[in-house]
């Protein structure tokens, strides 16, 4: 799903935009603006620079847009397999539907699937945002 209009939307109305980055296991949060340079990372996915004293905490951040290869009315999400999201936001699970950030996947309705099988070390989202619609889950 492409992003980008809703980026430029949201620098419109004045606020913070931050890109997931590659930094071992887990992903760092970096500012984004209009005059980022990106780089490819060995995905071959554009990120900003890794600027350690810049990046943001992830308790900061108020959403995160999460990609996605397939989700179920459960909230769980099935990633590209490297587990990026699921080590950097472990502290969530088993939090309060109100911990910061709030996780929405972003798909199209075709890849919502029967409930996926769970793993201890899944986060669950928050919602999924489809050319549907937000759709939220209740969180256990």
């Amino acid at each position: 799903m492409d992003l980008a209009p809703l980026i430029e939307r949201l620098w419109r109305c004045g606020k913070q935009i931050y890109l997931p980055v590659l930094h071992g296991p887990a992903l760092w949060f970096m500012p984004f603006t209009p005059r980022t340079p990106l780089a490819h990372n060995r995905f071959g996915i554009p990120e900003p620079n890794l600027n350690a004293p810049h990046r943001a905490a992830l308790r900061t951040l108020d959403l995160v847009l999460m990609p996605l290869v397939a989700f179920d009315r459960n909230g769980n999400r099935l990633g590209m397999g490297g587990g990026f999201y699921d080590r950097t936001f472990a502290y969530l699970r088993g939090s309060p539907r109100w911990a910061r950030p709030c996780l929405i996947g972003t798909a199209y309705e075709f890849q919502r699937v029967p409930p996926l099988a769970v793993q201890p070390w899944d986060v669950p989202l928050g919602g999924v945002v489809t050319e549907l619609g937000l759709e939220r889950f209740t969180l256990k």
